[in-house]
């Protein structure tokens, strides 16, 4: 029996559950009840941090009608539930990179028995990059020397940034669901096989100090490739998070990034470990192996699950609202939904788009989560442009209604509204 724990949106009133429901978009809730509690009493954000338009309004609204302030006693369903991705949705760039870059700088990657077992669809040429450039001088499960070995450390940027080799040959092949995983995803904590738990949580937390310590802007450079040097917080994040807890919310972080690496960061906006989901790495007698825990019906195995995508939807489901086995993957009654889910990239829209109260999208210029940002079919999308450095206004428009979308086996489609209707491509309406 489903367990109906944390809720979505049951704390509202039938009047005002709003709903992304198959049979076509939902209609604006109604006002607000006759006695409610003056708004000004209720946990606010903060009018002195900077959000774009009307969207702290609008977040607020959410915030006040879901939270304690309207229901200062949790209903049957539980407390409202938020999630947040967490690369450049609640921080500026990405914490994943920062520590590969950290562990290649300071030798701590270890020297697999083959290259071609740390993923299952791993390469001929790339085992073979990688074995040329990172050598077998080295006994497989000591440290390489990546420090001083740039051309070791460029095939693994290489292969981690862009899924080819430093000479442009695919590094992954085969089959896989592009909705639940991405292979170069699952390989930065297949890297990390034969550490730790510790020591990996202790090259994020050094990794972390660094890149707050770095001025904006920065940039670190790993063998010959460059990147950014530098993570913050993003204040309007922080405090929304903030609020959101002292509202009643229960709220989770749902990062693509190793779980780990994610509990190093997610303290800082006050979400605990128990609250921080990621890709979860098997251990076997103390150290990390290069097996990733599955999700719903899907069985533990090597990344064919990340929380990526449809993944982060079956992860929610399944840690949050308890939903077990193949029911983990589908679209959920309100009750069983997050009230306000933040993201940045394709990598988040399912989850996002599974919110009822407020679909927060970061603009990096991502299509399909754009394209329903922008389409807005149930009026409760708030669009707003990075909060440091933001991307200027995209050109042309998002392809919503040819190739917005990805399938399963990788290629592209139209994005369609819940009733099958297709989103027309849209203009970049909200940016720097």
């Amino acid at each position: 029996m489903r367990t109906r724990h944390a809720l979505a949106l049951g704390l509202a009133t039938a009047a005002t559950v709003t709903t992304l429901a198959a049979t076509g978009p939902a209609v604006a809730a109604p006002a607000h009840p006759a006695k409610a509690p003056e708004r000004t009493s209720c946990p606010q954000l903060s009018k002195n941090i900077k959000w774009y338009g009307d969207n702290r309004a609008k977040i607020q609204r959410m915030i006040d009608e879901r939270g304690s302030c309207s229901h200062p006693k949790p209903g049957p369903e539980g407390r409202p539930v938020a999630a947040f991705d967490w690369d450049n949705t609640v921080v500026k760039n990405d914490i994943s990179d920062a520590t590969l870059a950290w562990s290649l700088r300071h030798d701590k990657i270890l020297r697999p028995k083959s290259w071609k077992s740390t993923s299952p669809w791993m390469t001929t040429a790339a085992d073979r990059a990688l074995t040329k450039a990172c050598g077998t001088s080295v006994p497989a499960g000591r440290p390489l020397r990546t420090s001083k070995n740039a051309a070791c450390a460029d095939e693994i940027m290489e292969i981690r940034g862009k899924a080819r080799t430093m000479d442009g040959q695919a590094a992954f092949a085969g089959e896989w669901n592009h909705r639940r995983t991405k292979p170069e995803y699952a390989w930065i904590p297949q890297l990390f096989a034969g550490l730790t738990p510790a020591q990996v949580s202790s090259y994020a937390q050094q990794a972390r100090t660094e890149n707050l310590a770095a001025p904006i802007g920065a940039k670190q450079t790993v063998g010959t490739h460059q990147l950014a040097g530098y993570i913050r917080y993003y204040d309007q994040q922080k405090d929304l998070i903030r609020t959101l807890k002292a509202a009643g919310f229960q709220v989770y972080i749902v990062s693509a990034s190793s779980e780990t690496i994610a509990e190093a960061w997610s303290g800082g906006v006050g979400v605990d470990r128990a609250h921080t989901i990621g890709v979860r790495s098997l251990v076997k007698n103390g150290r990390f192996t290069t097996g990733i825990r599955g999700c719903g019906d899907v069985k533990d195995g090597h990344g064919e699950v990340l929380p990526y995508m449809d993944g982060k939807r079956c992860l929610i489901n399944q840690e949050i609202f308890k939903i077990k086995g193949a029911e983990a993957w589908r679209f959920q009654d309100p009750a069983h939904r997050i009230a306000l889910g933040g993201g940045d990239a394709n990598t988040d829209v399912t989850f996002v788009n599974d919110a009822t109260g407020v679909h927060l999208a970061v603009n990096r210029n991502q299509p399909e989560l754009m394209c329903r940002g922008y389409d807005n079919a149930d009026g409760r999308w708030v669009v707003n442009p990075m909060f440091i450095e933001p991307l200027p206004q995209k050109s042309g428009t998002y392809p919503c209604a040819t190739t917005g979308y990805t399938n399963t086996d990788g290629g592209t489609g139209p994005v369609r509204r819940p009733d099958g209707t297709v989103v027309p491509d849209q203009r970049d309406r909200v940016h720097a």
